[in-house]
């Protein structure tokens, strides 16, 4: 039992990475309230040179915007497992735990350079473009307290030295810097090009894909961080009908190693845990129709997390001696499509209306949910709502309310332990796990163009 408890804790850690790799729908206020669509519409800087770097050749002039996500979710875990009853059998415990943690700021600074008159325009980008972490604290409701109750109890948040897990803690940075040019070879037609650069940070507790001490448990681990590169390509075509057309692939962001340093619960040091994890290539297809009156946009994405290290693994990692270690190899993600469609109204003079929807395939299947069990990284239906404020020929204000819609994974519980033929992934026999998540985010942003 000991292992089974020690091991699910596993699994949950393991999960935050899977946080990580979350692709945002949108980048600043108004790029976030249209859906994300922006491939083919470029109305702002920032949703431009996110999505695609040939669209800039549409500004006419110089414009800087900048912004702030106000990012809230609501993420909890609930699980099922049956342990011993001290006279040869096993009793069910189950309980749920909701996250402490609170908000994320995310920022975005994003700059065009254009002229009128020149068929160049130049950009740079820096993105906060995924954020997340978890808050979980340890079970206190533990069998053996006078008032022990086995249906509000959770054991994949037992402490260590019950057995289980503890306090589940991540905080993850991801910020992107892009350096973007574009040429316009006909007027109709751009082409564009942006290097991406990025740094990441991690501190998770404990360190999920090192091998627990058989008598320590698992460290906790230290703040870490990695750099790391990539690049994205785009085309862009807007006919005089105010039809519009779009296409990008953003590459895989290889990221360097994380160097995971950290101490086991009884203070002694443990050794360094190297893992690799990348942020997985973007291939996005648009089109947009673009009026006096309002815009419309639709564009179509396909993440590629199936082929991404960190993410194309799954399982547990097998020892030289053909055991397996204790370690999460990877979580087994499948690659996702992404549909986001917008709409902005322009009757109202310095005050356009917008308003956004997204949908996405989920990466999870029944077989990995346990490895991203405290958050399902993924929300599968959002919808947003935003405005604008126009004033002084040059400024513009912006503000956006985002909903991620109620999502809910299930599976069970998976033991390296029970391993077999028939069981490749080592499921727990009457064991489950739900994980639940809503996401809210609030945007505000500032630009002028000059």
């Amino acid at each position: 039992m000991k292992h089974i408890l020690l091991f699910m804790a596993l699994g949950l850690t393991f999960q935050l990475y899977a946080q990580t790799g979350h692709v945002l729908q949108g980048s600043g206020p108004v790029n976030f309230s249209m859906g994300g669509a922006a491939t083919a519409l470029p109305i702002d800087p920032t949703g431009a040179l996110q999505w695609n770097p040939a669209s800039i050749t549409a500004f006419r002039a110089t414009e800087i915007a900048a912004s702030a996500a106000y990012f809230t979710a609501a993420p909890s875990v609930y699980s099922k497992a049956n342990i011993p009853d001290g006279q040869g059998g096993f009793f069910p415990v189950e309980g749920m735990t909701e996250d402490e943690r609170g908000a994320s700021i995310l920022p975005t600074l994003a700059v065009v350079f254009a002229r009128e008159d020149s068929k160049f325009a130049w950009g740079i980008s820096a993105l906060g473009i995924s954020g997340f972490g978890v808050d979980y604290p340890a079970t206190t409701n533990l069998p053996g307290n006078s008032d022990f109750d086995p249906q509000n109890s959770n054991p994949l948040l037992y402490p260590q030295n019950f057995m289980g897990f503890g306090d589940l803690y991540s905080d993850y940075q991801l910020l992107q810097v892009g350096l973007t040019g574009a040429y316009r070879i006909t007027d109709a037609f751009s082409i564009g090009i942006a290097p991406t650069f990025n740094y990441a940070s991690l501190q998770v507790e404990p360190t999920p894909v090192a091998a627990p001490d058989p008598q320590r448990g698992y460290p906790i681990g230290e703040k870490t961080s990695s750099v790391g590169f990539g690049a994205q390509i785009g085309l862009f075509y807007a006919l005089e009908n105010g039809l519009q057309f779009g296409a990008t692939y953003k590459s895989t962001q290889f990221m360097g190693d994380l160097e995971m340093e950290g101490a086991y619960l009884d203070g002694s040091e443990a050794p360094v845990t190297i893992f690799n994890m990348d942020y997985p290539s973007i291939l996005s297809l648009g089109a947009a129709f673009t009026h006096d009156q309002f815009d419309i946009a639709l564009d179509y994405r396909y993440i590629d997390y199936a082929n991404t290290d960190g993410f194309a693994e799954t399982g547990w990692r097998i020892g030289d001696n053909g055991f397996p270690t204790g370690a999460v190899a990877g979580f087994g993600w499948e690659s996702i499509h992404v549909l986001a469609a917008g709409l902005q109204y322009k009757g109202i003079e310095n005050l356009p209306l917008r308003i956004g929807y997204t949908f996405n395939t989920n990466p999870i299947t029944e077989d990995n949910v346990f490895l991203s069990s405290s958050a399902p990284a993924v929300i599968a239906n959002a919808a947003q709502i935003g405005a604008s404020y126009l004033f002084l020929d040059h400024w513009g204000v912006h503000a956006t309310y985002h909903h991620g819609f109620n999502t809910e994974v299930s599976g069970q519980l998976l033991n390296p332990m029970l391993i077999a033929t028939d069981n490749p992934l080592g499921k727990v026999p009457g064991s489950a796990v739900t994980s639940d998540m809503s996401t809210d985010v609030v945007l505000f942003g500032l630009s002028y163009r000059f």
